[in-house]
């Protein structure tokens, strides 16, 4: 008895189901070169047609108890840059489980409860103290989170053109000889944070030149019709490409944060307003600038 799924499958010599591309025809089985599927989901077909094996998902949970120690004896081990980059990568990954705890951390909220009533007669020095209620909430940094997410912004530019590989970086040779071409030179202005470090320059594969790195824009405020020039916290969202993003890099239609507290915007519950977006409006590497419209 032969399992049909999709296709007819006939055992071979080693009593295991031929492929999807050895399919019965009329004159007999060839060996076509099917197109049905793609030749790097051949795991994902097996698991959908025989499931997992007795002990998967024990030797899962193994190996994901083992890769501590293994992470843990790796460390040690190391030595010079290796383990220089090696604990960057391990303090970075510790740093956002860090943040990632503190983000789910529930804590007791006070807030007001209208409903509730107290029992009996009030005294007078009591009328108006509110009836508080302590609830689980959420932390403030997860709303503020969600609120980001599904914030819609009228930007001022919805339409940039895209810009390629090939526009952005220059390769740059290296090696004795000049023969490799893994290195990059990125051609337009970017932003990098404040305790910014280069990589040894053997090791850097973007570089990212002093000349067109900028810390500060020229922001717009739409409703007060005035100009500041304000320090940039951060590059929040490149048009063009999420790689551009990561590096920083500032082109016309990029979405940066900038340090608006000395504008003494506050909110609706008092508090100063210390970032806020912006979006680039020129093109940088050309003006010697950055001019940008504040995202009200």
């Amino acid at each position: 008895d032969f399992e049909i799924v999709g296709y007819l499958g006939f055992h071979n010599g080693w009593g295991s189901p031929r492929t999807s591309s050895e399919e019965r025809t009329g004159d007999g089985v060839t060996a076509a070169k099917a197109a049905v599927m793609p030749q790097n989901e051949h795991i994902e077909l097996a698991r959908k047609r025989h499931g997992y094996r007795l002990d998967h998902f024990e030797r899962k949970r193994k190996k994901a108890a083992r890769a501590v120690h293994e992470d843990a004896a790796k460390a040690q081990k190391l030595r010079g840059l290796k383990a220089k980059l090696y604990n960057k990568k391990r303090h970075a990954e510790k740093v956002q489980m860090k943040k990632t705890l503190k983000m789910h951390d529930e804590r007791d909220n006070k807030h007001k409860d209208d409903e509730a009533v107290a029992e009996g007669a009030v005294p007078a020095y009591l009328m108006d103290r509110e009836g508080q209620s302590r609830a689980k909430v959420l932390s403030n940094m997860v709303k503020q989170k969600r609120k980001e997410k599904a914030g819609k912004w009228n930007v001022p530019l919805p339409k940039v053109r895209g810009l390629g590989d090939d526009e952005v970086f220059k390769v740059l040779k290296s090696g004795k000889r000049k023969q490799k071409a893994w290195k990059r030179m990125i051609t337009k202005a970017t932003f990098v944070g404040e305790g910014f470090t280069r990589k040894p320059p053997k090791y850097e594969r973007f570089i990212r030149p002093m000349g067109l790195r900028y810390k500060k824009a020229h922001v717009t405020h739409p409703e007060l019709k005035a100009t500041f020039q304000l320090p940039i916290i951060g590059v929040k969202k490149n048009p063009s490409s999420p790689m551009y993003t990561q590096l920083g890099v500032l082109t016309k239609g990029t979405v940066v944060e900038v340090n608006v507290s000395e504008l003494g915007l506050v909110t609706q519950g008092g508090k100063v307003v210390w970032g806020k977006y912006a979006q680039i409006t020129n093109n940088p590497e050309n003006d010697g600038c950055i001019n940008a419209v504040l995202l009200v």
